[in-house]
């Protein structure tokens, strides 16, 4: 199994923002530097069932991305949340991953008073789960 080393920093900043929104899905970028993470960028999201699927604001999106390059940075993975569900990919997390080679993290609050934080490599409609340390 691949073994991810995510900073704590980094951990907490994308578990604070899943808890600030219980009922929505919260999501957003991971950037690395020289295949290290280093930050998250929080992407509003702006599906009409936010409670159950996330969709990235187009325009954030793209803000967040240039951001990652004139920072030298590239785009290391995707994360949201599954306020009600386990931090396992959807149907839908399969469909559309869009890049192959992103770490997708996924933070579940369907858990009693623990927040539960996966990895996936999500290719050709398959999730492959990965080890992830802080």
């Amino acid at each position: 199994m691949e073994r991810i080393i995510l900073p704590r920093h980094l951990v907490n900043r994308i578990l604070h923002q899943a808890q600030t929104s219980p009922d929505a899905e919260v999501c957003g970028l991971i950037t690395a530097k020289q295949g290290r993470p280093q930050r998250c960028i929080p992407v509003p999201n702006v599906s009409d069932q936010p409670q159950r699927l996330f969709a990235m604001d187009p325009e954030s999106q793209i803000d967040a991305l240039r951001n990652i390059r004139e920072q030298n940075e590239e785009l290391f993975g995707i994360y949201h949340s599954h306020p009600h569900s386990a931090a396992e990919p959807s149907a839908t997390d399969l469909d559309q991953a869009g890049y192959p080679d992103a770490l997708y993290v996924i933070v579940s609050l369907n858990t009693k008073g623990v927040l539960e934080m996966r990895g996936f490599r999500l290719k050709d409609g398959k999730a492959e789960q990965v080890q992830l340390e802080i």
